[in-house]
């Protein structure tokens, strides 16, 4: 029977909605089933990839077994993507009325309650839970084992007592918030993404560590809602991975929205203060700083979990990257696969869903499917979004191929003037001399929705002239993709090109 008290601990606080989370993800009185003589596939990890995997192999008619030790939905459901984007879209409501004037409607008297703020996201995500239940799974006639799982050998699973045979494996268990090495982090309480969520006050000031994606997200969340924020990032800038004029454009909102960032940040150190607070020194700049703050969130990196899996029993080969995989997503033991943030650079819910997918096919049916035949998309929910797919000019340049590229400001699309939301791009790259998209760069206020579109045409080998080709609604911010592909056509039109047009057009008329 599943741990009480260990439960209680991984969602605070104990209110009604966590503890209807806790009824559906961990159930305190859950029944291990009694194990089957063999199953066709075993998943260890119940977050996305395991669940899309046993889900996939069950509909398909195949006898699996699904463990979990901790809570079922894994990173996304219970302390990511659904916590942090109710937390945004309150963030959101909260910059709307803010600037609503600049629109002529002026609101007075208006306050953020974090405590209802945060009593929504456990209520939302109570709602949400039902679709990754234990219940749920077990009534698609998965075996569902709530414990501790370890392999045994390659063919084996133990957990709680019991041992799953199979003829296949899926390892599926994901990643954890990594420790940085900062003087004084060990001798200070701070919040992770794992813990931030369970705050119930808002921290007057908050210390952000690290401008990644997590960072740069609740960095800009805690200021919509009134905290004094302090970035911390030791490389310039924010977001290294995008476009940098991409990036700029979010720092701007950021700074905007009362966010200080202290970049190219050395010497970092923390310590106690008084009244259970931190104090962190840094320079930024050859600037000296010395602040007291509330509370710190780490978010600078993380770390894969294969601590406790028995690998070696199961000659799986690992490293601190995580799972050692090939491209059919097999591991070093060929009838055990791995799926998700436990083996893949694209740790985001829609990449571990589709190498899932991926799992499924190669795993149980002979497939020859490909990792790295995705294409991945991925967006940073900041305001305004940015968004991206593919090649960057950088990794092109790495891979000698050469690129056009074509961009589209929003300042110059009706409907983003229109909205009041000017501050982005659309920017698509090429291969050279031709209208084969190599990747792109989106920046809007719901630039993880518009990069969809681009992401189709790349995985069906449509290029601009097809976008340009396709009717786009009037006005509406998705015609900057559709403007893209008219920019590429008139690149079409060469000066050559143009003369034989008004020779032809002067002899017909």
């Amino acid at each position: 029977m599943p741990d009480a008290q260990n439960a209680n601990t991984l969602i605070r606080p104990w209110d009604r909605f966590n503890r209807d989370l806790v009824a559906q993800v961990h159930p305190l009185d859950w029944q291990n089933p009694k194990p089957a003589s063999r199953y066709n596939l075993v998943v260890i990890g119940a977050g996305t990839a395991g669940l899309v995997s046993a889900a996939g192999a069950a509909g398909l008619g195949a006898k699996v077994a699904l463990v979990e030790r901790h809570l079922m939905g894994g990173d996304c459901l219970n302390v990511g993507c659904v916590p942090s984007k109710a937390l945004i879209g309150a963030a959101r409501a909260a910059a709307a009325v803010r600037d609503a004037a600049e629109f002529g409607v002026h609101a007075e008297g208006v306050r953020v309650d974090f405590g209802q703020v945060m009593e929504r996201m456990r209520r939302l995500r109570a709602s949400i839970a039902p679709h990754d239940s234990a219940s749920r799974f077990s009534a698609l006639g998965i075996d569902v084992f709530i414990g501790e799982g370890r392999f045994v050998d390659a063919q084996t699973v133990a957990v709680a007592g019991e041992k799953l045979r199979f003829k296949k494996a899926v390892i599926a268990t994901g990643a954890r918030a990594a420790a940085p090495a900062i003087q004084g982090l060990d001798q200070v309480e701070y919040l992770t993404n794992e813990t931030i969520f369970a705050l119930t006050e808002l921290p007057p000031r908050l210390a952000v560590i690290g401008a990644g994606p997590i960072g740069c997200e609740l960095a800009q969340v805690f200021a919509r809602f009134g905290a004094h924020v302090l970035l911390l990032e030791a490389t310039h800038g924010i977001l290294p991975r995008e476009d940098p004029d991409a990036s700029e454009r979010v720092l701007k909102s950021m700074l905007r929205d009362g966010v200080k960032l202290l970049c190219c940040g050395k010497q970092l150190k923390l310590s106690k203060a008084d009244g259970g607070r931190v104090r962190l020194s840094a320079e930024s700049h050859g600037q000296s700083y010395d602040e007291v703050v509330d509370e710190v969130l780490v978010a600078a990196g993380r770390l894969p979990n294969v601590e406790g899996l028995g690998l070696e029993a199961a000659g799986v080969a690992y490293s601190k990257k995580g799972v050692q995989v090939n491209d059919r997503l097999q591991t070093t033991q060929p009838g055990i696969f791995a799926a998700g943030d436990i083996c893949s650079p694209y740790q985001f819910t829609h990449a571990a869903d589709f190498m899932a997918r991926t799992v499924i096919r190669n795993a149980l049916f002979f497939g020859r499917a490909k990792a790295s035949a995705l294409t991945i998309p991925w967006c940073t929910y900041t305001e305004p979004e940015i968004a991206h797919v593919g090649l960057n000019p950088r990794q092109a340049d790495e891979q000698g191929i050469e690129l056009d590229t074509f961009t589209r400001e929003l300042s110059d699309v009706d409907r983003a003037v229109l909205d009041g939301r000017t501050n982005g791009l659309v920017r698509v790259h090429v291969r050279k001399g031709s209208d084969k998209i190599a990747g792109a760069t989106v920046v809007a206020h719901n630039a993880g929705d518009l990069v969809g579109e681009i992401t189709l045409a790349m995985t069906n080998g449509l290029g601009l002239k097809q976008i340009a080709a396709s009717i786009h609604p009037y006005p509406t911010q998705a015609e900057a993709i559709r403007q893209v592909g008219d920019a590429f056509n008139r690149t079409r039109l060469t000066p050559f090109t143009k003369a034989l047009f008004a020779r032809l057009m002067a002899w017909r008329r």
